[in-house]
């Protein structure tokens, strides 16, 4: 059913080669993994997701529950048999919304705090937005302001509804603000609802991944790895911050990577640019997702093999190369940048979904070239 095995091991870091294999099929490791929160990735469809090299996606718990609603995902065959996705598929659990549509949205802040906000999320804090407590997390919705409730058994409850080949347990995703009287509180709730998430479970048809806290305290971290560690998950995640620059990611990862048992796989959440991609392996990362090809795809933001560009800047008008000329996708197979940049300068959909192809193709290009380097012994 669900199972992971290291085919290859780095001489010079933490990273491996491996291969999950899932109901679904294969996941060659380390891989990326595309963001489809509601059961697509925006502007492309799920054969093109496939054409582009995708080999695992991750739909968001949250989103899905508060449309179309889980039982309406469960009587159309599962998010595979909805968006008609053959491959394998990964839920989150919810734990990310508690701090996008708390702490997150009250401070204007993402993932890494990269410079002092003047607030910090003191012990017993509460956002404005969402009501923490011991047992769940009261939400607000966007859509229609009526209350939802996440716990660790409603969470289970709706990721087995969906259907989805790997889910994880429900926890507190924390502001990179918090104090450290505020994060030893919280990977202690975390650590309470991964037991009760393993105890919710119905069965394990789907593997069920324990997520790692503890901000950018080592202790905290390491705290943490030893306590998910030593609970029966079949996977593991690091969530929350990673620190305030990528060398301090690969620092995080690697307490967390050190501590974990190695012989299952190892998930980054929410983190993947391709510059990300050899600090996250070399930390013994096995997969991370991330929503950046097709966010800045639809925003005019061409990944290439040189580079960054911005595609809707005038001079590529009169640009008759390719989005990247060493590119083997479709897209720059066919199209030239005069045209991807006229169809975004236009805000046509069809410029959005060419560029999103192209981004999505790239990154997953990088990760098999990222597996090539550590097969050869490279990294």
């Amino acid at each position: 059913m669900f199972s992971f095995e290291i085919l290859k091991r780095s001489k010079h870091s933490r990273a491996r080669v491996g291969v999950v294999r899932t109901p679904h099929g294969e996941i060659e490791t380390p891989a990326f993994v595309p963001v489809a929160t509601r059961a697509t990735v925006r502007t492309l469809d799920s054969e093109e997701i496939a054409e582009a090299g995708s080999q695992l996606l991750i739909c968001n718990t949250y989103h899905l529950a508060l449309t179309p609603g889980e039982n309406v995902v469960k009587k159309m065959g599962g998010i595979h048999g909805f968006m008609k996705w053959k491959r394998p598929l990964m839920t989150d659990s919810g734990g990310f919304q508690v701090y996008s549509l708390g702490f997150g949205s009250d401070h204007g802040i993402g993932k890494m705090l990269r410079k002092p906000i003047g607030e910090t999320v003191e012990e017993r804090s509460q956002p404005k937005s969402v009501r923490i407590t011991e047992d769940g997390v009261h939400f607000r919705s966007p859509i229609d302001g009526k209350e939802h409730y996440l716990s660790p058994k409603t969470s289970i409850r709706i990721q087995e509804k969906l259907g989805a080949d790997m889910i994880f347990a429900f926890d507190e995703c924390v502001s990179p603000a918090a104090t450290k009287e505020y994060m030893l509180a919280s990977i202690q709730k975390t650590h309470r609802w991964a037991r009760m998430c393993l105890e919710a479970r119905s069965s394990k048809l789907q593997a069920m991944y324990g997520i790692v806290q503890g901000g950018a305290f080592k202790e905290l971290r390491i705290e943490s790895a030893r306590a998910i560690g030593s609970l029966p998950f079949e996977g593991f995640a690091v969530g929350g911050e990673f620190g305030y620059d990528k060398t301090m990611m690969g620092k995080l990862m690697g307490w967390v990577v050190d501590t974990l048992p190695s012989d299952r796989p190892r998930h980054a959440l929410g983190v993947g640019h391709p510059e990300d991609f050899q600090p996250l392996a070399k930390a013994g990362m096995d997969t991370f997702d991330c929503i950046a090809p097709t966010h800045y795809a639809r925003r005019g933001t061409i990944f290439t093999s040189r580079g960054r560009i911005d595609i809707r800047k005038p001079k590529f008008l009169k640009d008759k190369k390719p989005l990247d000329p060493s590119c083997k996708c479709g897209v720059c197979q066919t199209y030239s940048r005069s045209y991807i940049s006229h169809l975004l300068r236009a805000s046509e959909l069809s410029g959005m979904k060419l560029a999103s192809y192209h981004n999505l193709y790239f990154f997953n290009e990088q990760a098999r070239l990222l597996r090539k380097k550590i097969q050869n012994g490279d990294l």
